[in-house]
């Protein structure tokens, strides 16, 4: 990486990094665009060189966040002799889960404004360059897995869906439960959803 581009890099970086703590602490609505440059110590002009909005760079945040969330939790995986798809699955959202019990203000900051849209672009895009192509983690688990699978993408934000509703309602509320009595109610209903969309008569040989 030349200087010009680790310059950018620095600028960009410190424009996430900054507005990343003024989301968390005062809320996406009570910080202002001058606020972040401000605190970065880029002119404005650079902010819009990187970023439409504040709101661009929550969604990019958002992004990044997660697939740092990923990142780690692979990385952990890859360190397991775990073979099954099934397995590979709870233990990535464990993972994941446990990391948020242990980090609440970044569980607020993502699933306050996570959609499923929003989501699918931290999965399939990579706002920084160390970060994980989530996409491809998830196309190789399924073609090493022994079984084919029903919409696949369908699967995949059922358990979504389900794990970013029940997480974050046992980890900030302790509702209906604590997260670790939620923990195997949430696996056996996310083994339920994998069984349901397995082709039996579609096994690999």
């Amino acid at each position: 990486m030349g200087k010009l581009d680790n310059n950018k890099k620095q600028k960009r970086d410190s424009l996430l990094n900054t507005s990343f703590e003024f989301f968390i602490t005062k809320g996406i609505e009570k910080t202002s665009i001058s606020d972040i440059v401000q605190k970065a110590g880029v002119a404005k002009g650079t902010f819009y060189l990187y970023f439409k909005d504040k709101y661009d760079i929550r969604n990019r945040l958002i992004a990044h966040k997660s697939s740092q969330l990923f990142s780690a939790a692979y990385l952990a995986l890859s360190k397991k002799d775990i073979k099954n798809l099934e397995d590979k699955i709870i233990f990535i959202i464990d993972y994941i889960l446990d990391e948020l019990n242990h980090n609440k203000p970044l569980l607020m900051f993502i699933h306050k404004d996570l959609s499923w849209g929003v989501f699918k672009k931290a999965l399939t895009s990579s706002p920084n360059n160390d970060d994980i192509d989530f996409q491809a983690i998830y196309k190789k688990m399924l073609e090493e897995s022994d079984n084919a699978f029903i919409d696949p993408e369908i699967m995949l934000f059922m358990i979504i869906e389900l794990v970013s509703a029940t997480g974050y309602s046992a980890i900030l509320g302790q509702d209906p439960c604590s997260l670790a009595e939620l923990k195997p109610h949430l696996f056996r209903s996310i083994r339920d959803i994998i069984k349901s969309h397995t082709i039996e008569s579609g096994k690999k040989e």
